[in-house]
């Protein structure tokens, strides 16, 4: 390559860098400006929700990440009770507690008089933990299917999570949020389905699905 060619593409690769650094200035600015802005320490409530997989396994993660710094969370959870739990076998033995609704996914017990129950009992326990300061983390798994179902009165979920302590966090997951629970929270996820195994015939694998 002659000098000329070399000096040319070592200008466009100098202003190319230019370029970049400048892009990546702005990006630090604005993130450095959000940065200074967020002063407010409290606890944060967030709603993980639509139709893709990932929801619970998300709030699972949220609870190891939480005892990883060696903090208090606890986990309610609904529907899913029957099945083993890989999260609640690996974090039970890490000292979360859980409250678990044992009576399995609602569409095959078809008893609603039995699943009031079971998810009231689950939600009593929960209700302790939202009002005790120890408890950094709360994970309602599955608990929009409880308010949809009508098990848990709506009004008595926003409540509890009104009054909780200042600095305790909480997460709900589940299908169809309903409205009130998405305007409450501060934190809003909601997870697409784009395409499923088990929509293609794949079975749910253990230490994958559960």
């Amino acid at each position: 390559m002659s000098t000329d060619k070399q000096n040319k593409t070592q200008e466009a690769q100098q202003k190319n860098h230019d370029k970049h650094q400048k892009r990546q200035q702005k990006v630090k600015e604005s993130v450095d400006a959000k940065v200074a802005a967020a002063q407010t320490e409290q606890g944060i409530f967030q709603v993980i929700t639509g139709n893709g997989k990932g929801k619970s396994t998300s709030g699972f993660g949220t609870v190891a990440r939480c005892v990883g710094h060696g903090m208090n969370a606890a986990v309610a959870q609904f529907i899913k009770g029957m099945w083993e739990c890989g999260e609640r076998n690996l974090l039970e033995k890490a000292g979360v507690p859980f409250s678990v609704m044992k009576t399995g996914f609602t569409w095959e017990t078809q008893n609603r008089e039995t699943d009031t129950k079971a998810a009231q009992d689950t939600w009593q326990q929960a209700k302790l933990w939202l009002a005790d300061e120890s408890i950094d983390l709360v994970l309602l798994d599955e608990l929009t299917y409880m308010v949809t179902y009508e098990y848990i009165d709506l009004d008595d979920v926003i409540s509890a999570i009104e009054n909780r302590p200042k600095m305790q966090s909480v997460i709900i997951t589940g299908r169809a949020a309903h409205r009130r629970l998405t305007e409450l929270a501060d934190t809003v996820s909601e997870v697409r389905n784009v395409k499923h195994a088990f929509e293609a015939g794949i079975k749910a694998q253990k230490g994958f699905d559960f």
